[in-house]
């Protein structure tokens, strides 16, 4: 069997721009000092008079993309997780969000898998943050295929995205001829009848594994892509949850306010149900190689088997 083809979705995002770029001269993309890593140098390469390099000024940045909107362009801003939505948190709500002005934002390096940068550099708490701004699109591919789309999707929205990349190279699960990527909706990767893993980002591939070996031990379970967290595909999760009578989320994130509070939220109000969050358990990160990392804070194929099993039983 040919090994499984990985793409860190940082690399997707950066290819997604210069592909964007070729169709749309109104794309902008704005970087803070940090074009290497974000993969925005490809966007760079290709169109360096529609590319600016703000420094490592994030808010700066964020307020000169939301000027730029203004005008009728459509700026890209871009920068590690933790300065997207974390040190430039008011300029995001107050020039973006608050005025609906048309950015968006590619927040690359999220979750633990950042690795051996260590806890500040590690944003587990941007999908809450990202959250709680009105009118404020997010979300998190999966793959390689799904980060190109959602880039191709948040271009023809009308308002502000976040979006979320990895720095950690991930399997490609969405190369079928079937995949549509559409904001709002989400995605049966399989079917089920005992328990609804509902998993984001890197997440979504580990789930899928975790998935198989809790078929071998008799436990069914509906996998669910949920690419976009906000806003969340609501009436799939529902109808989900009324399926198999269980519910996991699972997510590179804090098990606060992340996918499984936003799963929580919906189904409390509409249909109780037992849920089991798996996520990172309000702790920080630490320095280490990613794939370590993501073992020791049980987010692994092996960990989500073990905590899903238990929890059906």
């Amino acid at each position: 069997m040919s090994e499984v083809k990985k793409i860190a979705t940082r690399e997707s995002y950066g290819n997604a721009l210069a592909e964007l770029g070729k169709l749309h001269d109104d794309v902008v993309v704005l970087d803070a000092d940090l074009a290497g890593a974000t993969k925005t140098g490809v966007f760079k390469k290709a169109f360096p008079e529609r590319f600016i390099d703000c420094g490592i000024a994030e808010g700066n940045m964020m307020g000169v993309a939301a000027g730029i909107a203004t005008t009728g362009k459509v700026p890209f801003a871009s920068t590690f997780a933790m300065f997207a939505a974390g040190r430039a948190f008011e300029q995001v709500r107050n020039s973006i969000g608050y005025p609906k002005n048309n950015v968006k934002i590619g927040a690359t390096h999220a979750g633990i898998s950042v690795g051996e940068d260590g806890a500040s550099h590690q944003c587990n708490e941007d999908i809450a943050l990202m959250r709680t701004i009105p009118g404020m699109v997010v979300i998190s591919p999966s793959d390689d295929v799904e980060a190109k789309a959602a880039v191709f999707a948040a271009y023809e929205h009308q308002g502000p995205v976040y979006m979320r990349f990895g720095r950690l190279a991930v399997p490609v699960i969405n190369d079928n001829p079937d995949y549509k990527f559409e904001i709002g909706k989400g995605i049966v990767l399989r079917e089920g009848k005992d328990v609804t893993i509902v998993a984001t980002g890197l997440e979504v591939s580990e789930s899928l594994a975790a998935a198989e070996k809790l078929a071998a031990d008799g436990i069914d379970a509906k996998v669910i892509n949920i690419h976009t967290i906000k806003p969340l595909d609501t009436e799939l999760i529902l109808t989900a949850a009324k399926e198999t009578g269980k519910v996991v989320t699972v997510e590179e994130h804090s098990v606060i306010g992340g996918l499984g509070s936003a799963v929580c939220d919906v189904l409390s109000e509409n249909c109780p149900t037992p849920v089991l969050k798996i996520g990172v358990n309000d702790v920080f990160g630490e320095s280490g190689p990613a794939k370590e990392l993501i073992v020791k804070y049980g987010l692994d194929a092996d960990s989500i088997y073990e905590k899903v099993k238990a929890f059906v039983k």
